[in-house]
């Protein structure tokens, strides 16, 4: 293959590489990370002990208990003395095994509205913390435990015009999953292999790689800006942007993460290449002049040998005639 041509393949082999890097990472996050159910439980538990989620929980259950309470003057009392109660199983085990419960029903109906597309919004049902909060009442012989009624309190985690919005787009990333960062890597290989000057083909595969990663980060950091913006004025935004952290921690690390390798791998390469123009400079200084070919000492060695016979024919001349008057 000719010099131009191939180059020209590589070239479009490594921008296709390095626009699939952020691609890729999202991907392989929403296949292994938010598809997946045992993972995303995983995500959300450790929000079980959040100040600011256990806060939005303690209010959302005890502003729907307290509208099926009458207690009449004591009502203040009563909603008081609820949501210390609501607070303090926020802060036991049975709450984490509720909110982990809640959480994995969420996100089976994230995963039906993406696949059957549902029109419906998609809600973390907190009925389950409400029954343990009226049994541990209870079990303390609380007088209104027995009246606190266990009804679906539903806390709004995307909106059915959301769903919309990214469904199609989410579940191709899904089915995409990890092939998108192999074909990333192997599109690099191809491209590198092809390239004319392999190390400025690595430097910018790694830099084209680093400014994709740093792409989606920033679409990280203003996707959380936006997401907090758009919430109803009674939601959380402290509870909300600490799930938003929490789903989204994988995209981070793993964009800083390559925006690091992809500097650390353009530094060594261009410091490779300088090196090695250092040693070829170094080496092409200190070596003595190119040898005359083996011909052109010979012709030269002819000339010079003419030369010192004409110029010592007339000292011979000379010579001659001196002995030739001087004789008798």
């Amino acid at each position: 293959m000719h010099r131009r041509p191939r180059a020209a393949l590589s070239a479009v082999l490594l921008v296709l590489a390095c626009l699939l890097v952020p691609v890729g990472v999202v991907s392989t996050w929403a296949k292994y990370e938010i598809e997946d159910a045992d993972a995303y439980v995983a995500t959300m538990a450790p929000l079980a002990s959040d100040p600011a989620v256990r806060d939005a929980v303690t209010a959302a259950v005890t502003d729907s208990v307290a509208k099926e309470i009458d207690a009449g003057p004591l009502q203040s009392a009563v909603e008081s003395f609820l949501r210390d109660a609501v607070r303090s199983f926020t802060e036991t085990g049975a709450f984490q095994a509720a909110w982990n419960a809640a959480n994995r029903a969420a996100h089976d109906a994230v995963q039906s509205a993406l696949t059957h597309d549902s029109d419906g919004a998609v809600t973390i049902d907190l009925a389950p913390i409400t029954e343990q909060v009226k049994r541990q009442l209870s079990e303390e012989g609380t007088p209104f435990a027995n009246r606190i009624p266990v009804r679906h309190t539903e806390v709004t985690v995307m909106k059915a015009q959301d769903l919309s919005h990214f469904r199609k787009g989410f579940r191709m990333l899904q089915i995409a999953g990890v092939w998108l960062p192999v074909a990333a890597v192997l599109l690099a290989v191809g491209g590198i292999l092809l390239a004319v000057r392999r190390r400025r083909a690595v430097t910018a595969t790694a830099l084209g790689a680093a400014l994709g990663a740093g792409v989606l980060a920033a679409a990280v950091a203003v996707g959380r800006g936006l997401t907090l913006d758009d919430l109803p004025p009674d939601v959380s935004r402290a509870a909300a942007g600490a799930v938003y952290d929490a789903l989204t921690d994988t995209l981070r690390t793993a964009a800083w993460v390559i925006v690091g390798v992809g500097l650390a791998v353009a530094l060594g390469a261009w410091a490779e290449r300088a090196a090695a123009a250092g040693r070829a400079g170094g080496a092409a200084s200190a070596a003595p002049f190119p040898p005359l070919p083996a011909g052109g000492r010979t012709r030269r060695s002819h000339r010079s040998r003419r030369s010192d016979r004409s110029a010592t024919r007339p000292q011979v001349a000379g010579v001659l005639e001196r002995g030739s008057v001087g004789a008798p």
